[in-house]
């Protein structure tokens, strides 16, 4: 199997598995949303640590905090990413819990588009034309959403926002996936396990006090959240990135698909027509981008 293959199914199984991300943070609506974030933080650090020692990458690990040490500017970057990151996971994880499925969809379609605005504004990225206009058309989309809801949705939003920040962070910091979720994790940490000592003090935790199966849930969470994260960078360094960026969309798809035949919230049609305008506007500026890809390869080339 060719690199590229290997990719593409990496890639595949990736935003697959954050698609279906819903029905495991279902399984844990009865616990709050903190200290479901918490969890995550904690044994996303543990079992990153442990692949890092398995996979004999502890020297890598050193080196790279070094190296951040050295350079403040992108410890600091990586200490603010950490901190986007989880208000993101809280996010998603309050929404999910409280029927809010379709409203994170929304917020992960809109992501892809705001990472191209901030690009543009921090990095001096170019847009053409028609990426212009598919990014308009988005906002019409939202727009007529905002409108139908009678307020900004503001979940949406938020998880698109925060995303998109993280992106513009970790932009310049190159880490490897596995290292780089030990070492965002880490600088959480301390304020996790000091929340979670208050929670226990105060006899509020949930860890430890309902049954076997929460724990076990709360447990694994740093796996299944670790599992995707390396999976997405083996993805990214075997196919190209506008290959990449079409099939994020699967994610949100399958979230929508869940929030609507699964967990039966309401969807009507204005709702259907404000997201078929921002798929159009999604097909527009993956279908520009592809062409300006193969037009650059093919310059090269000649």
């Amino acid at each position: 199997m060719s690199n590229e293959k290997k990719g593409v199914l990496a890639a595949f199984f990736a935003y697959m598995i954050w698609g279906v991300f819903p029905l495991y943070w279902k399984l844990l609506e009865h616990v709050p949303s903190m200290e479901i974030l918490l969890s995550r933080v904690i044994w996303s650090f543990v079992f990153t640590v442990l692949a890092v020692s398995i996979f004999r990458m502890r020297k890598e690990l050193l080196a790279d905090l070094k190296y951040l040490w050295s350079h403040q500017k992108h410890f600091w970057q990586l200490a603010g990413a950490s901190f986007v990151i989880s208000m993101n996971w809280y996010l998603y994880i309050w929404a999910v819990t409280h029927d809010h499925v379709i409203e994170t969809s929304l917020g992960y379609y809109i992501n892809p588009l705001l990472s191209v605005i901030f690009g543009v504004i921090f990095f001096k990225e170019s847009l053409s034309r028609m990426q212009w206009i598919a990014t308009a058309i988005a906002f019409i989309g939202v727009l007529i959403l905002t409108i139908n809801y009678g307020s900004v949705p503001w979940v949406a939003l938020l998880i698109a926002v925060s995303f998109a920040i993280y992106g513009v962070l970790k932009k310049k910091i190159t880490l490897d996936a596995t290292r780089g979720l030990a070492i965002e994790t880490l600088l959480i940490l301390p304020f996790a396990l000091g929340y979670y000592a208050y929670l226990f003090t105060t006899h509020q935790a949930s860890f430890l006090h309902i049954d076997v199966k929460t724990d076990m849930l709360m447990i694994v969470s740093g796996i299944v959240t670790a599992v995707p994260l390396v999976l997405f960078a083996k993805g990214a360094q075997n196919i190209p990135l506008y290959l990449l960026g079409f099939i994020q969309y699967m994610t949100p798809t399958i979230v929508l698909i869940l929030g609507v035949m699964l967990y039966k919230e309401p969807f009507s049609q204005v709702e259907l027509l404000a997201f078929s305008i921002i798929w159009a506007a999604l097909l527009l500026f993956s279908g520009s981008k592809i062409i300006e890809t193969r037009k650059a390869h093919h310059k090269s080339v000649s």
